[in-house]
Formats: structure tokens, sequence, C-alpha cells
């Protein structure tokens, strides 16, 4: 897969769909960028998955519970 794209005034380029269909690239998604023999590379780097589990957990919010009720709740779990 070949494609010439033209680097817009600052410095941008756009990838095109294909490109980021094949490689799952939406927005928002990192890409990692490496210039190798005078060649520049863009893929998608490494998933880290604490930094995933980061933001997952960011948004889910504190959990609310009384000590005692959730001793209560696990302790007739596993009674019954």
């Amino acid at each position: 897969m070949e494609s010439i794209m033209k680097v817009g005034p600052k410095g941008q380029v756009v990838i095109p769909h294909e490109f980021r269909h094949a490689l799952h690239i939406y927005p928002g998604s990192r890409v990692l960028f490496k210039l190798k023999d005078n060649k520049l590379e863009i893929e998608k780097p490494p998933i880290d998955a604490v930094s995933v589990f980061r933001e997952t957990a960011k948004g889910m919010g504190k959990l609310k519970l009384e000590p005692h009720e959730a001793y209560e709740e696990e302790l007739e779990e596993r009674v019954n």
C-alpha cells in the first residue's frame, strides 16, 4: 500500500483512510514516529496496559460502600 500526501502549512499530514483502517487508528489514537535511514516510519506504539487501566478507571468514579455493609454482604455470600 502506498500513498502520496501533501504536508500542510502547520507541518501536518493526513494519514489516508486505508492506512488508518488497516492499523485501527482512530481519532485520539497515539502513533509512534521513527526516523530510520532517512525514512520516516509511523506505527502504533505497543499497548501500555497500566495506562489503559488508568484511563478506564478514571471514568468509573469511586465505589461507595459502608465497610460494615460490605463485610456483611461478603459473609452472607460465603455462608450461603
